[in-house]
């Protein structure tokens, strides 16, 4: 009698158990956001980019109901057109800008998708769509359009992305993917997202409001900006990127007009609608990523396996224009002029110079003449004005993936060795120019000033090769 009551009672404590397990385990999992970007915890390489792919976590370490699949992407270079549509462009020899289609928005209807808790239960709140004033339209593309606004809950100036939702087709993916990366990067060099707002019509995403561009400054500034001014936007840059790259997510679309500059110099990388989390259920990623001008060869010649030597490629590409004042590889006509506008500088490569680069899928050798390679300074002589500048941008622009300098080995380089030691020791929201003594210096003939009212936040402005 006493062991079949035993029994009975160990019986009940195990349905017992069984039951407060799931209980807890659904509000877990209503507690977690379930977005596509879960990164791993495994330390990363930081000399340079060569097996970085091997410290990633097997994806069978996502939970099966966390794993989301995503659209790859084709070949969408502006972050507000979708893939299949066609955006009549301009090109002018200076970064021109896109000229979009207009298209008009639909009302919204407010929807709480964030709470916040005013005063007054009529105060406006963040999450609702009467919660910003728009001010001016800043730009426009196939699917969205960006405004300058403010807040009514704080007073402060914002950017409103809003982004048109089509019942039949849903929510733009890239629109997605940005929305769902940014809400959880918090950097002082990563543009901010304050807050998403869902109506049926709308999905805006509010940013924080930054006056111009990198390609905006540039153009401001013709001939090379001045090179204490480089050094800090690279830093800014490096900073940032090293920061992602961390939290294993590649932002697959760096050019000037996606670095947004604030009126004291604080650069945030801007416009992740192409970046991936590199833990995301696919082995292989579309090669359509990255404007011509700035695409590294290997995703030029059909790689399709990369990591964030992909990035790293950008970086060396727009240090090399800050300095010079030209881009770097302009390329005018299609990926084989691009190709070859890279080989002229660098060396047609070989088995012997890149491994494995006869395997990749658009290289064939009869294509292309055979170049040898240079030294950066006869393309770029500017380089050979700042100390150890030619050496940072020939580490960072190696055509084989796999030599290029890390972001954070880059920060580490003596380019930067005359900067205050205390930059390196800066928390992940703390500006550069918190640092005594740092701050932007005049650009030639002119004082520092708020430099243009447009800014891109995925729209930006856009040389003619996408």
């Amino acid at each position: 009698m006493i062991d079949s009551q035993s029994a009975e009672k160990i019986s009940r404590m195990k349905k017992l158990r069984r039951t407060l397990s799931e209980s807890f385990g659904r509000i877990a999992l209503k507690k977690e956001d379930s977005s596509f970007d879960e990164i791993c915890v495994t330390k990363m390489s930081t000399r340079n980019c060569q097996g970085m792919d091997s410290v990633i976590k097997p994806l069978d370490t996502i939970p099966e109901d966390k794993k989301v699949r995503v659209q790859r992407t084709q070949s969408s270079f502006d972050p507000f057109e979708k893939p299949t549509n066609q955006v009549k462009r301009v090109h002018s020899e200076n970064n021109a800008c896109i000229n979009f289609k207009t298209s008009s928005a639909g009302k919204e209807s407010p929807k709480v998708r964030r709470h916040s808790s005013p005063s007054s239960p009529t105060s406006p709140k963040f999450g609702k769509a009467d919660s910003y004033e728009k001010l001016e339209k800043l730009g426009e593309g196939s699917y969205a359009t960006v405004y300058k606004g403010k807040s009514k809950v704080n007073g402060k100036l914002v950017a409103l992305k809003v982004i048109r939702l089509q019942e039949e087709e849903g929510t733009p993916f890239t629109a997605i993917r940005e929305a769902s990366l940014l809400k959880g990067l918090k950097h002082a060099n990563i543009v901010l997202l304050h807050d998403i707002i869902h109506t049926k019509e709308t999905l805006t995403l509010v940013f924080e409001y930054v006056h111009t561009d990198l390609c905006q400054y540039m153009d401001k500034h013709p001939g090379g900006l001045n090179p204490e001014n480089v050094k800090l936007f690279l830093f800014q840059l490096l900073r940032g990127l090293s920061y992602i790259h961390q939290r294993y997510i590649l932002h697959r679309d760096l050019k000037p007009q996606n670095l947004l500059i604030s009126d004291t110099g604080e650069l945030k990388l801007a416009d992740f609608g192409l970046a991936r989390a590199k833990s995301v259920p696919s082995h292989t990623y579309s090669n359509e990523v990255v404007t011509l001008w700035y695409r590294p060869p290997d995703v030029l010649l059909g790689s399709t396996e990369y990591s964030t030597c992909l990035d790293m490629w950008g970086v060396g590409c727009i240090f090399v224009e800050m300095i010079q004042g030209v881009a770097a590889f302009p390329g005018m006509k299609d990926i084989q002029d691009q190709l070859e506008r890279i080989f002229l500088v660098l060396g047609t490569p070989n088995e012997d110079t890149w491994p494995g680069v006869h395997s990749l899928p658009h290289f064939k050798p009869e294509r292309f003449t055979q170049y040898s390679p240079k030294n950066l300074r006869q393309a770029w002589n500017k380089l050979s004005y700042v100390n150890h500048a030619e050496d940072l941008a020939s580490e960072l622009l190696q055509c084989f993936p796999k030599n290029r300098l890390s972001a954070q080995a880059a920060l580490s380089h003596e380019y930067f060795s005359d900067l205050p030691p205390r930059l390196w020791e800066l928390t992940d929201m703390s500006s550069i120019f918190t640092v005594q003594n740092v701050r932007l210096q005049p650009e030639t003939g002119e004082s520092m000033r708020v430099f243009g009212k447009n800014n891109s936040y995925g729209k930006g402005v856009s040389n003619s090769k996408h």
